[in-house]
């Protein structure tokens, strides 16, 4: 741990250069506004449905607000190299808590996704997808030559994810399991594997999930609902439907902060998977281009950190940064094609902006992590080249 006056000195505006990548706080801190506002709009009929009370959904969300103030200072002040080090053990840890949820875990709607922490359900499988690309990152580090060189490297990493998959599946979750697969398969590439091994893990990728879906009737629905939800609009097609009426209705400027109709109780999830759709019926085309240039450059700046880590020989920072930048533009892209009518539903939320405790704690420790790897790189150049002045 590094004391608080590393992070005051971190935080501090320099004349020369920032030891912090401002950009990717304001835009983590705009997209954290904006969802405070929006799930405020969004959530208040079905609050006062369910609750007898309006603010009810949003003063949960203000108490995840807070926790998530605390872990990023906590987190953003944890060297890299306790991550390092501790990537095997949090691995563990992550499968400890998949099982943990298929045995205490909380049901909803059919699926064992939460365990109980008093007053609040805790879903696990968000901290195991930090801590599984925790492990890639750090997998290939130590064995980089042989992923890029033989069969067997690249196939430990995927053996490691079958396990996940399978008890991410268990809950059953396969939105969290094509996000961790879409990531992995990211790194690989970027790490140098073979471009057959590559194409072949992709192919078969897809078709694992083509055969879960086929199997499982309820996504079987949802692909159906997605590919033509006219065809049953009050039926499958209802959720799909509801949305796209919430888009039209939008226009250039929208109707206005709090004057969707969408939400009045016709919209599912409306504060939830759902709320880019209200957004684009509140505050129209512009508002819902405004967040996607947004979390397109939040996504940017982790990626360019990645890189800058990895320039500064820090390998597993980079990795570890370019996973999280995979992470968060692959979920924008699902939860946003979804809802669109472009994408079957898969029920991720919006980073930093969907109604979601545990999404929103999650990501908000890892770009506390984007954070401290950007602030350590910078560290490390500013002594070289303090260094070679001096030589």
């Amino acid at each position: 741990m590094i004391a608080f006056a590393d992070i005051k000195q971190a935080i501090t505006p320099k004349p020369s250069a920032q030891l912090y990548d401002v950009p990717l706080l304001y835009c983590m801190l705009m997209l954290i506004g904006v969802g405070f506002i929006m799930v405020t709009s969004a959530s208040m009929p079905t609050a006062e449905r369910l609750y007898d009370n309006p603010y009810h959904i949003i003063i949960r969300h203000s108490m995840f607000l807070l926790m998530g103030l605390g872990l990023f200072w906590i987190t953003v002040s944890v060297p890299m190299d306790w991550w390092k080090r501790s990537n095997p053990y949090l691995l563990l840890f992550g499968m400890v808590l998949l099982v943990a949820v298929l045995i205490v875990g909380r049901e909803v709607n059919g699926a064992k996704r939460w365990i109980p922490i008093g007053p609040i359900g805790f879903q696990v499988a968000e901290a195991a997808k930090l801590f599984f690309f925790s492990y890639i990152a750090g997998y290939l580090v130590r064995k980089r030559e042989e992923v890029q060189e033989n069969i067997k490297g690249f196939a430990k990493p995927i053996a490691v994810f079958a396990v996940y998959a399978l008890l991410v599946l268990l809950q059953p979750d396969l939105g969290t399991v094509v996000v961790m697969f879409v990531t992995t398969v990211g790194l690989l590439f970027l790490a140098g594997a073979k471009l057959w091994q590559f194409f072949v893990l992709i192919l078969t990728g897809i078709g694992l999930v083509v055969l879960l879906i086929i199997v499982e009737p309820y996504r079987m629905a949802r692909v159906v609902g997605f590919l033509d939800p006219w065809d049953d609009p009050f039926g499958k097609g209802y959720q799909l439907v509801q949305s796209l009426m919430a888009y039209s209705q939008g226009g250039w400027f929208g109707q206005g902060l709090g004057n969707s109709v969408q939400k009045l109780q016709y919209l599912p999830e409306a504060h939830n998977d759902f709320i880019f759709a209200v957004i684009g019926e509140e505050l129209g085309l512009v508002g819902v281009v405004s967040i996607l240039m947004v979390l397109a450059t939040l996504v940017f700046r982790a990626l360019l950190i990645g890189q800058q880590a990895l320039k500064c020989q820090k390998e597993y920072e980079g990795y570890f940064a370019f996973a999280i930048g995979i992470w968060f533009a692959f979920q924008t892209m699902v939860n946003v094609g979804a809802s669109a009518g472009i994408l079957p539903t898969k029920g991720l939320t919006l980073p930093f902006i969907s109604y979601g405790g545990s999404s929103l704690l999650i990501m908000t420790i890892a770009t506390s992590i984007l954070l401290r790897v950007d602030f350590e790189t910078k560290m490390a150049t500013k002594q070289a080249t303090s260094g070679g002045a001096k030589r």
